[in-house]
């Protein structure tokens, strides 16, 4: 793999079902490590990314059995406390081991690839919350060095709400001595999925999902049973490249709710959307009208889907501006899109799209990975054929992309 070929100018149609949520598994494998008997998490999705989280815990000393979309977690035998990240995206995938270990055994050393070095500072808000449950911090420019002698509970104000700051303090406040308290916590569903395993396990949180969590701290958790919530990010790019495409696809397993802000950006453009029960269906049109979307916090228009939102703008007629406080790199795919004919005006935060502008098929780079499910949007759209290199980053988010694309009548292939 690393090339994916696709040939543009045809509708999606059909119907798939959504994954399990990339954005709770990768923290869900951590929590598991908290429990003293093994944890079993349906729907789990097999992406690169939740391969690197299961290879970690096994070299940890855990035990892993994966079965279709079950994955058992036994995590008696685990020992050490010493994580290898050789790369800068694996450092990135094991974050939340660093609260789990905190919680499981009060210590957690990581060492950090060389290419590229790591300022654990730059996670402030994961810092500043384990810091106040206790941890101290030694970092040399090799490892990262966390201990604690004892998790006490305290109150925890985020100066901004941080899904993976939330997660990783309650992963370690679970097991401290006292109450925790997060203020202006995140409140993706993502949180609440966590939460509700954790809950499972016999944890005492409450007001996931609100911006106050309070947590009671134990001493012993159990192991448990738990499905994973479907990938609204995942059933998100399908919506986006369903409207792309003028075509017609339902999404079957999903949470509607989790998709609100998504679903009335597309309307508002002229998308219609159909939801009952646990579907969503979208039909597309061949003119849109031009929006203008803000990132913000959940429940606000996620950061992860305004990059293929991009690609779908420049089917619109007139200028359409996207404003990305959250995250300042969202941007890093606009240069390819302008290399298959799209005009975008990127100035600091904000990208102004004018359009309608067709797309050609050419050589694209894929930045990151959902860098990639724009352009994977923008070659569906376009004229012949396109060569994305780099393409198995969409590995690490994307449960068989190219399967679910095929099975909706795209031509999609690697090379």
């Amino acid at each position: 793999m690393g090339k994916l070929m696709i040939k543009g100018g045809r509708p999606l149609y059909g119907r798939i079902s959504a994954s399990g949520a990339k954005n709770s598994a990768v923290a869900l494998i951590p929590a598991a490590i908290l429990a003293e008997s093994p944890t079993t998490i349906e729907n789990m999705p097999w992406i690169r990314d939740v391969e690197l989280l299961t290879n970690l815990l096994q070299d940890l000393g855990g035990a892993c059995q994966r079965e279709k979309d079950r994955l058992l977690i036994d995590p008696k035998g685990m020992k050490r406390t010493a994580i290898v990240a050789e790369t800068k995206r694996e450092f990135q995938v094991f974050t939340y081991f660093i609260g789990a270990m905190l919680g499981r055994f009060g210590e957690i050393l990581i060492y950090l690839p060389t290419e590229s070095p790591i300022d654990f500072h730059s996670k402030n808000l994961h810092l500043k919350g384990l810091k106040a449950l206790g941890a101290q911090l030694t970092q040399t420019e090799q490892t990262i060095h966390l201990k604690v002698p004892c998790l006490r509970g305290a109150r925890i104000y985020l100066d901004e709400p941080d899904m993976g700051a939330t997660i990783n303090i309650m992963l370690a406040a679970v097991k401290a001595n006292g109450v925790t308290t997060i203020q202006n916590a995140a409140k993706e569903p993502e949180i609440i999925d966590v939460a509700t395993m954790l809950n499972s396990m016999g944890a005492q949180i409450k007001g996931a999902g609100t911006d106050v969590i309070r947590i009671h701290g134990l001493q012993s958790l159990k192991g448990c049973l738990h499905t994973v919530i479907p990938d609204r990010i995942e059933v998100g790019t399908y919506m986006i490249a369903a409207a792309a495409t003028s075509g017609d696809v339902t999404l079957e397993q999903v949470i509607p709710r989790h998709l609100e802000a998504v679903s009335a950006k597309l309307r508002e453009m002229g998308v219609q959307v159909q939801e009952k029960d646990e579907n969503l269906r979208v039909f597309g049109a061949d003119r849109y009208r031009s929006i203008d979307i803000k990132t913000l916090p959940y429940p606000g228009f996620p950061t992860d889907l305004q990059q293929p939102f991009s690609s779908l703008l420049t089917k619109v007629d007139g200028i359409s501006l996207i404003s990305d406080p959250l995250s300042p790199s969202r941007f890093d795919h606009v240069e390819e899109l302008c290399r298959m004919g799209a005009s975008i005006h990127v100035e600091g935060r904000r990208a102004m799209i004018r359009g309608a502008t067709p797309l050609y098929g050419t050589v694209v780079q894929i930045p990151d990975l959902r860098g990639g499910a724009a352009l994977v949007v923008a070659a569906l759209m376009a004229e012949g054929v396109t060569s994305l290199l780099n393409a198995e980053q969409l590995n690490q988010g994307y449960e068989a992309l190219h399967h679910k694309l095929q099975s909706l009548g795209a031509q999609v292939w690697w090379q």
